[in-house]
């Protein structure tokens, strides 16, 4: 035995002698050992990976899996909407809202007609303007606060371009409207939204057509205090919201149980975060006329009409009518590179489901299979094979919305060039620092800010056991290594399990695992 063990010394040491000694392992063998570690983990034994990295500068490819097949890409359609509607507005595009005047005004600023307000798309209407002109956003947007406990709303007044539009009505010598204040809503048909949030995808938004309910806690066995944003006529509210001692449970929920019958249940800790729940209004153009009427009035402009009134489509002219009377008021959006930024940045479901239509507007069409046909044309230009995936919606969500790592992977490699790669780049969530990437990654993580990428999450629950199925987590953008090399890359995740819908948050955290290994390409 111990004659065996010396020959094989023996033979060891004359390898190293005849240069046979062992190497270190390929980088390239380690890098995909390291990222199948994650990928081949035991939370993913169900779950279908699919991963593409490729070199920006020369194209390379660094690691695939799964590359050309088609996966549920959640959120990162948003993406192709995103580009499209760029490439086909420009960064610089502004939405125009005017307010015009059926009828004349008489010496007493009395305007015997209606007041006309045409929407325009304009998915913010001033109600996100910051006060350097930028957009304002919250890591876990509004839009998604009855999800999670963690949403706020940000300081922007969401009634700031109604009134900024009432303050220009009274500055052209209106005192007080005799007639009506109208909505023209006919932009485009109203269609149904994807994904979570509000459903409704409509001309006229205000407050993304919701109502934000902010409930903060007082002291234990008292009422917590619930607030209601914006402030609006002709609610019936019936709040019952307790604080209780802290470390319990978060319970909360505002739901509308009639048209302008809301119920506010729950219980809230001492000391938690004020807490954020919304309920999506039903009628966004009575909605918007309501707060346009209320705006007039605090603008020091009397309306004979109701606010608690439902607008009577009868009442408008014709478009082409509408469009050759007077102007009265005009309200100018933020530059379109901006509204790309909150709609990238917090995964906005609402304001990227609107845009393949307002594409189609521009063509003289009204639907969402109308702006998805443009959307396509748009794409088709770019250079992408429009015939080897498929999207289905403007936000991620729909059945027919299939992509690949590839197709995720060329459309970030052209875009990469174009004139307009910086504005669409910038509009990415950055790992570790802002929007749904802000907590993928933990503070003093290398990759942090060395990731700007899009997310999506898509998930169902499971009907047989109440839990729930993460039917896509998916990650897709641009990365700087440690060594300064820049990747683009395109990952997913289809069907995994898990137990209660906020721990999707595993699933994100896998992906930034991803990207930490991405980034640490040091020579070992």
């Amino acid at each position: 035995m111990l004659r065996c063990c010396f020959v094989l010394l023996l033979l060891g040491g004359l390898g190293g002698l005849l240069g046979f000694q062992e190497r270190d392992p390929d980088p390239a063998s380690l890098l995909q050992k390291r990222l199948e570690d994650v990928m081949r983990g035991p939370d993913y034994k169900h779950a279908r990976w699919g991963l593409l990295v490729v070199d920006a500068q020369s194209g390379e490819q660094v690691y695939a899996e799964n590359p050309d097949q088609l996966f549920v890409p959640a959120s990162t359609t948003k993406l192709f909407s995103v580009a499209a509607a760029l490439l086909d507005l420009g960064s610089d595009h502004v939405f125009v809202t005017p307010v015009r005047r059926q009828g004349e005004v008489n010496s007493a600023g009395e305007l015997h007609g209606n007041l006309i307000l045409v929407a325009s798309g304009d998915p913010s209407l001033g109600g996100r303007t910051g006060k350097y002109g930028q957009i304002e956003f919250k890591d876990i947007d509004h839009t998604y606060a009855n999800g999670n406990n963690e949403a706020e709303l940000t300081e922007a007044d969401p009634l700031a371009g109604l009134n900024e539009l009432a303050r220009q009505v009274a500055a052209a010598g209106i005192r007080r409207v005799r007639g009506d204040v109208l909505i023209d809503d006919r932009l485009f048909e109203v269609a149904q939204g994807t994904g979570s949030g509000p459903q409704r995808l409509t001309p006229i938004m205000v407050n993304d057509n919701l109502l934000d309910f902010v409930v903060t806690p007082t002291e234990a066995g008292k009422p917590a205090e619930v607030k209601i944003r914006p402030t609006t006529a002709g609610l019936t509210l019936d709040v019952m919201v307790e604080t209780v001692e802290k470390g319990q449970a978060v319970t909360s929920r505002a739901e509308q149980v009639q048209p302008g019958r809301i119920v506010v249940r729950g219980q809230i800790p001492v000391g938690h975060k004020p807490l954020v729940r919304v309920v999506e209004v039903p009628d966004p153009v009575s909605f918007a006329r309501s707060h346009f009427i209320g705006a007039l009035e605090r603008a020091g402009v009397r309306v004979d009409a109701s606010p608690l009134a439902v607008q009577r489509p009868e009442a408008l002219p014709s478009r082409g009518e509408v469009e050759r009377l007077p102007e009265v008021a005009e309200l100018r959006s933020l530059p379109f590179k901006e509204h790309a930024k909150l709609i990238l940045k917090v995964s906005h479901n609402l304001h990227a489901g609107t845009l393949p239509i307002l594409l189609a507007t521009r063509q003289g069409g009204r639907s969402l299979p109308a702006g998805l046909r443009r959307q396509g044309a748009i794409l088709e230009q770019l250079g992408l094979d429009i015939h080897s995936f498929s999207i289905g919606s403007g936000a991620g969500g729909s059945p027919g919305d299939q992509i690949s790592p590839r197709a995720q992977v060329e459309l970030l490699k052209r875009m990469r060039v174009h004139p307009l790669a910086e504005p669409y780049r910038e509009a990415l969530p950055i790992l570790g620092v802002d929007g749904t990437l802000a907590k993928v990654v933990d503070a003093d993580s290398p990759a942090r800010g060395r990731v700007q990428a899009k997310t999506g999450t898509y998930l169902w629950q499971n009907g047989l056991s109440g839990r729930y199925v993460v039917t896509s987590k998916a990650l897709a953008g641009y990365l700087t290594t440690a060594s300064g090399r820049e990747l683009i890359f395109g990952m997913m995740v289809n069907n995994t399990h898990i137990k209660q819908s906020d721990e999707t948050k595993r699933e994100g955290r896998a992906l930034g695992r991803l990207c930490e290994i991405l980034h640490d390409d040091r020579p070992r």
